[in-house]
């Protein structure tokens, strides 16, 4: 299998995270997203919509997208069940993995591509330009800031998101508090619960990834 990563970016991180859990070897090929490779001919072919994660499984098919890569790889590598073992361990990795997503990377990613320079144009993944919205930016930030707290009371309750094991939802929810200091956010005092989980996710092989 090839895996295609870029080593700067928080999206397949995620990926990088599953795959270092269940020790797969890939090949690994770094897409160079500053100076556009991912907007060349070459990647296009792999991969149309222009975004990494991408692995390109035994067949030759192109998964490009986080949960096709993780349910094909939970498939094939089931040790250590990374979506759950039971039903309602998986039906509780399904929903904190949503609410990571839309409740708190969603929320940093509107202030990265709304507010960055760097960005100008490209407020949203793609090969079209899409203009930023400020507004976008500020109300980002305040969601960012209350999905900590919503982290927080859930960690108070579990060690884990989704219960006593570690899953793809504390690796979406690593990237996601990494990520939001990439837009200079970070927990407010007083959220222990959160600070010691993350501390436990760094101290894993894969939280070094």
């Amino acid at each position: 299998m090839t895996f295609y990563d870029c080593a700067t970016a928080p999206s397949p991180r995620r990926a990088r995270m599953v795959i270092a859990e269940k020790r797969v070897d890939v090949a690994r090929v770094e897409i160079d997203l500053r100076n556009g490779e991912h907007f060349s001919p070459e990647f296009q072919a792999i991969n149309p919509r222009c975004t990494v994660p991408v692995l390109v499984t035994e067949e030759g098919e192109a998964l490009c997208d986080n949960a096709a890569i993780v349910r094909y790889l939970e498939a094939l590598y089931p040790d250590p069940p990374l979506l759950g073992r039971s039903p309602l361990e998986q039906a509780r990795t399904a929903e904190w993995v949503w609410r990571v997503e839309s409740e708190g990377l969603m929320a940093i990613m509107e202030v990265l591509r709304n507010s960055s320079k760097a960005l100008k144009d490209r407020a949203l993944p793609g090969p079209d330009p899409v203009p930023q919205i400020p507004e976008l930016a500020e109300r980002g930030r305040a969601r960012g800031q209350r999905f900590f707290s919503v982290m927080d009371e859930r960690l108070r309750q579990t060690p884990w998101l989704a219960g006593d094991a570690f899953s793809f939802a504390d690796i979406s929810a690593l990237v996601f508090v990494d990520f939001a200091g990439w837009v200079k956010m970070e927990p407010e005092p007083g959220l222990d619960a959160l600070k010691a989980w993350r501390e436990a996710c760094r101290a894993r092989p894969s939280g070094q990834v």
